[in-house]
């Protein structure tokens, strides 16, 4: 039989990609490439990823694990789904349990420390940890997401029904943030099954959660094993091997902008669909009606931690600039000194005649992931970097400009930004109405921008946010939680035996 694997590649040999499209082999990648390896070409940019054969193997028994538990989970009660639930959020509010956890946690921030990594979302804090107990006990509390009638159509002599049903495997990747596990594990709730990837910086966490919590949990509640797995890799391979298995339903990433779009392309070209948290930062937009102390509240508020929904850019019309923009400012300023910090703002020329000389003068300590820096507190920045998302540690960071209309700032947001959260900030409902009519993003409101969060603003914790950035969604909207992961079967109930066409 003829043996049609790849088992090599040759340094420069030509990788045809995207269907006209070449790319070629680096001499090293075809050093490093054996018998068994894979290669992953990255559809929009023609990168090559080489998943070593380890990596898949390990990836490929995690999802065998994760089918074969989908489908005995088919055969278990929802009490005991909602067994599994309390005992996981039992085993996390024990103190005792979580003693190991915190330990890995300490070691998983001490090792991101020492190589300049961002800690922001890595700690295991108490407000992390009770945000994860309150999580998992509110899907004890839900509804079984399994078989409920969405829709009842009634024939003469016969009934269709349309009903919620599982969709399967879900593979997750994300970045180092612990809570996730609460937030992903949802998807068991509606009886999916789930295979975690999780970044370097947080893999000793969540091996500790898996064997001190999330293990124990299953099995007192009765529930397959393969019903939530950890692929225990650091390498970014393990992740691609992820995306490009066929056998999952959804796959769904959480992480830095470039990164997520890899794998999401990754999963894509296998004809996975793919949920996407990536590239995020806020938008406000102040108009010439714009209350001061709601426009004021909304700044410092949209900036207390650095998440998806921090905003990012604030756009004030001429008319209101030389009022606002020293409000804008201040309020940045409050922000950091609520977290004992300064700010740190990016202007444009179009936004710096409204910075007083002073505040030109004046210099920020600046706290990143590699240490304190001396930064002026204002700066310049041109519009064409008002895409850029500022990834702040301690001190607010965000980019101020200015326009004549709130129309210029629609255009601008819908050009530049990842078309994720928008807010207008006015006493003007037809302002309201044509701002939400013209700006594309699936988040719109009208003063504080961090309210875009699946536990804020559903009560579900959120898989992960959608922004419309690669386009908008079909049939959902951009919070993704552990009830909204279904498809939909059709049972048809004959009353008339001799019905027929």
């Amino acid at each position: 039989m003829h043996d049609d694997h790849l088992t090599e590649l040759m340094p420069g040999q030509p990788i045809v990609f995207a269907g006209n499209r070449v790319t070629h082999v680096p001499d090293d990648l075809a050093a490093a490439f054996a018998g068994g390896d894979r290669l992953v070409v990255d559809p929009s940019s023609g990168d090559l990823l080489h998943v070593p054969a380890a990596e898949h193997e390990r990836v490929a028994r995690a999802v065998d694990l994760a089918r074969d538990a989908f489908a005995d989970l088919a055969g278990c009660s929802d009490e005991q789904i909602t067994a599994f639930f309390h005992a996981f959020a039992d085993h996390l509010a024990d103190d005792e349990i979580v003693a190991p956890i915190r330990e890995a946690n300490d070691a998983d921030v001490a090792r991101a420390t020492a190589r300049h990594r961002s800690t922001t979302r890595l700690v295991l804090s108490p407000a992390m940890r009770a945000g994860m107990v309150d999580g998992l006990r509110g899907w004890a509390a839900a509804g079984a997401g399994r078989d409920v009638v969405e829709r009842e159509i009634r024939h003469d002599g016969w009934t269709l029904e349309a009903r919620r049903a599982p969709l399967g495997v879900v593979g997750f990747v994300f970045e180092g943030r612990p809570n996730v596990f609460a937030d992903a594990v949802g998807v068991v709730r509606s009886g999916n099954t789930v295979v975690f990837r999780i970044g370097s910086d947080a893999l000793g966490t969540a091996r500790a959660i898996v064997e001190h919590a999330l293990g124990p949990a299953l099995a007192s509640a009765g529930l397959p094993p393969g019903t939530v797995g950890l692929v225990d890799s650091a390498a970014h391979a393990a992740g691609w091997a992820l995306f490009s298995d066929a056998r999952l339903s959804l796959a769904v990433a959480r992480g830095s902008g470039a990164a997520v779009a890899q794998l999401g392309a990754v999963a894509r070209q296998t004809g996975v669909p793919v949920s996407l948290h990536g590239t995020g930062g806020a938008w406000i937009v102040a108009d010439d009606r714009a209350a001061v102390d709601r426009f004021s509240s909304a700044v410092e508020h949209s900036l207390d931690r650095k998440v998806c929904n921090t905003l990012n850019v604030c756009c004030i019309v001429r008319a209101r600039a030389a009022e606002l923009v020293p409000i804008a400012l201040a309020a940045a300023q409050r922000a950091g000194e609520r977290r004992g910090a300064d700010a740190r703002l990016h202007v444009t020329e179009a936004a710096a005649e409204f910075v007083s000389a002073a505040l030109w003068e004046s210099r920020s300590t600046v706290a990143r992931a590699d240490g304190a820096h001396e930064e002026p507190f204002v700066s310049l920045i041109g519009v064409d970097r008002l895409g850029h998302e500022w990834e702040w540690e301690g001190s607010p960071e965000a980019t101020l400009h200015v326009v004549d209309t709130v129309a210029e700032a629609v255009d601008l947001c819908n050009s530049f930004s990842p078309r994720f959260v928008a807010s207008l900030v006015s006493e003007s409902p037809a302002a309201h109405d044509r701002f939400f009519a013209t700006v594309d993003a699936p988040f719109v409101g009208d003063g504080f921008t961090r309210w875009v969060d699946g536990q804020y603003a559903l009560d579900a914790p959120e898989l992960g946010l959608s922004n419309w950035e690669g386009g908008r969604l079909l049939g959902r909207g951009g919070i993704l939680s552990g009830d909204s992961v279904y498809t939909v079967r059709y049972r048809a109930r004959v009353a008339d035996a001799d019905l027929h066409r």
